[in-house]
């Protein structure tokens, strides 16, 4: 009887934590480039009363045998990166990742990746992030640039108001073998793992890369249908085994009043 009480008890945390992750996929319903995470999990260790296939006394094989599972547990939050919706915004430091990759981003003494290409010009002329990370490439706007402008395999030119070219260069994405093996840091983020591996980079629009298309941001691929549902589910799943709980201690009650 103790055994169900601490069966229950794993349920009821396994379906905390995978409220925690709903609840993160919502508040990020509108972050830009954000790709939404899923809990995953596993069940734990069984108790074997009875081994199927084992010997009877009277000579016979179990065709069955008893196994009690002892509850669940967590394995991974994994992150899914499939393609989010398109926002048009007109803003030419606005680019969307039209299929595979990542832009690489200049984090202190090592490179983290992004799929928000929501950038900004620093007071230096360089694209950077909202909070003023640069990306890689150092892309320049240089004085007097009136049109800044990107194709979608990556090549960006800064004109003047005639037409002539005062600054161009490329683009380069980069991508892993297993990205929802990247870690994420906030702040739109990712940081490289031995789960993910290293970073291979390209042009975008080859070698399986997607393409760039510029006054567009890509948004997050978080449904709200999808989690709302997911969030009754969980919380029925709650209740359901806290109903064990109860049920397991009222059967242990019976027990405790068999002798008065």
């Amino acid at each position: 009887m103790i055994r169900s009480l601490w069966t229950a008890a794993t349920g009821m945390g396994a379906m905390q934590l995978e409220q925690d992750v709903i609840a993160n996929n919502l508040a990020n319903v509108n972050t830009v480039g954000f790709k939404k995470s899923r809990a995953d999990f596993q069940d734990l260790m069984y108790q074997v009363l009875a081994k199927a296939g084992s010997e009877t006394s009277a000579g016979n094989k179990l065709p069955a045998g008893i196994e009690i599972g002892l509850g669940v547990k967590p394995v991974s939050t994994q992150k899914i990166f499939t393609q989010g919706d398109y926002m048009q915004t007109g803003n030419s430091f606005d680019f969307a990742i039209e299929g595979n990759g990542f832009f690489q981003i200049v984090n202190g003494d090592r490179i983290s990746y992004t799929r928000s290409g929501s950038f900004k010009v620093n007071n230096e002329g360089i694209l950077t992030t909202p909070e003023g990370l640069k990306v890689v490439g150092d892309i320049s706007v240089p004085e007097g640039t009136v049109a800044f402008t990107v194709d979608s395999g990556g090549t960006w030119t800064a004109s003047d108001s005639v037409g002539t070219v005062l600054a161009s260069g490329r683009i380069e994405l980069a991508n892993f073998l297993n990205p929802a093996g990247l870690s994420s840091i906030g702040r739109n983020l990712y940081d490289k793992t031995e789960a993910s591996g290293e970073a291979f980079t390209g042009n975008p629009g080859e070698g399986g890369f997607g393409t760039i298309t510029q006054h567009y941001l890509e948004q997050s691929n978080v449904s709200v249908i999808e989690e709302m549902v997911k969030m009754i589910v969980g919380q029925r799943a709650y209740e359901i085994n806290s109903k064990a709980v109860q049920t397991a201690d009222d059967m242990l009650q019976v027990i405790n009043t068999l002798k008065r």
